[in-house]
């Protein structure tokens, strides 16, 4: 395979998870300056400062294991599956952002943390099963996700 190609494909799952990151963001915005400090949080809760470096790494990490998968065999059924999952798993994440900040509501939420995480576990797995490190790169996401779940 043409590595050009192989690097353009990396840059397009970058960008992908990226821009769901910054969709994510933009719905975030408001409510985290006027209803998020309303709400009850632990104190363990993270300081608001440590989630964009946080999530963008996560977003980088996932994107390069996808990346990882894809490279082994784009064209088989195998990787395909993992990839699904893994843009099931994307689109539950942001969809999240529109539950939680958008719409302000935690219970919606929650049902779509927990389907989350099963897609998230299911995407870590199938990754494992075609890539030692794509896998691995999930772990981090999948005990972040877990943690906010909290």
């Amino acid at each position: 395979m043409d590595r050009s190609r192989q690097w353009i494909v990396l840059a397009g799952f970058i960008a992908i998870c990226l821009l769901t990151g910054a969709l994510g963001g933009w719905v975030t915005s408001q409510s985290v300056a006027e209803w998020y400090p309303t709400l009850n949080k632990p104190a363990w809760n993270p300081p608001a400062w440590v989630f964009a470096p946080v999530w963008t790494t996560l977003y980088v990490m996932m994107a390069t294991a996808a990346w990882l998968v894809w490279k082994k065999t784009p064209r088989a059924s195998g990787p395909r599956l993992a990839l699904g999952l893994f843009f099931v798993q994307l689109a539950l994440n942001c969809l999240w952002s529109f539950l939680f900040f958008g719409a302000r509501n935690p219970a919606w939420a929650l049902v779509d943390i927990v389907a989350l995480l099963a897609a998230l576990a299911a995407t870590t797995w199938a990754f494992f099963n075609h890539s030692r490190l794509a896998g691995a790169l999930m772990l981090p996401y999948l005990a972040w996700v877990s943690f906010a779940a909290f």
